[in-house]
């Protein structure tokens, strides 16, 4: 990374609910330079008092759903970038700066595609995942193969799209946005491995996969 990629401020935002677990393992992992926002979305165990231990920031989205909490984090930041993870453990904080130094004039959204080590990603969910992906690259030319789980973006550009979806349809939302906004997208290999604590609000039951399906299938 050159001195001008490494000076750019970057604040990462971790949606949470319950998972003060992984906390500890995720907070630490995250380069120093980069600012925290955690997002205490209706947890019942201490993820908040865990992400203030480790110096974060704490923001509290009483609305339930992965899109307020992403949305809630990006209102209280104020850097030029945003970088958006999951707070279970299954991406490597340590692959932001590879990200960071992707973004271009010609690149608003660097986006990681997950590269799974076995056993991390239920079939269930990569199908789904595929799926999702080529409706993308069909309906609007957006050359994706993942729905950007990792990713860092310009806030004002984010900012600019307006709402997008409350819940998990975030994601969707939000490739779907960027690609009629005309933004220039560009994928990155991750590693993806298996949380480390707790269980997948999404793929790790029957309902919260029914519920993800629904969300995902009202984007438009």
């Amino acid at each position: 990374m050159n001195v001008a990629e490494s000076t750019r401020r970057v604040t990462v935002v971790i949606p949470c609910r319950n998972e003060a677990g992984a906390l500890p393992g995720v907070l630490t992992a995250i380069p120093a330079a980069y600012e925290v926002i955690v997002v205490d979305n209706g947890s019942t165990d201490a993820t908040a008092t865990v992400a203030r231990a480790h110096g974060a920031q704490v923001v509290t989205e009483t609305r339930p759903g992965y899109g307020s909490a992403v949305q809630a984090g990006v209102d209280a930041s104020t850097t030029e970038l945003i970088a958006v993870l999951d707070g279970d453990g299954s991406m490597d904080p340590a692959e932001f700066p590879r990200l960071v130094a992707a973004l271009a004039p010609e690149v608003t959204m660097v986006a990681g595609r997950r590269r799974p080590v076995p056993g991390a990603w239920p079939w269930h969910a990569r199908l789904g995942n595929w799926v999702l992906a080529s409706w993308l690259r069909r309906r609007y030319g957006l050359v994706v193969h993942d729905l950007a789980a990792m990713r860092v973006l310009r806030r004002a550009e984010l900012v600019d799209l307006g709402p997008l979806h409350p819940r998990s349809g975030y994601p969707l939302a939000l490739l779907a946005r960027a690609a009629s906004a005309g933004w220039g997208v560009v994928e990155r290999d991750v590693t993806y491995r298996p949380r480390t604590h707790g269980v997948s609000k999404v793929s790790g039951s029957v309902l919260g996969t029914i519920r993800a399906a629904r969300d995902f299938w009202s984007v438009r």
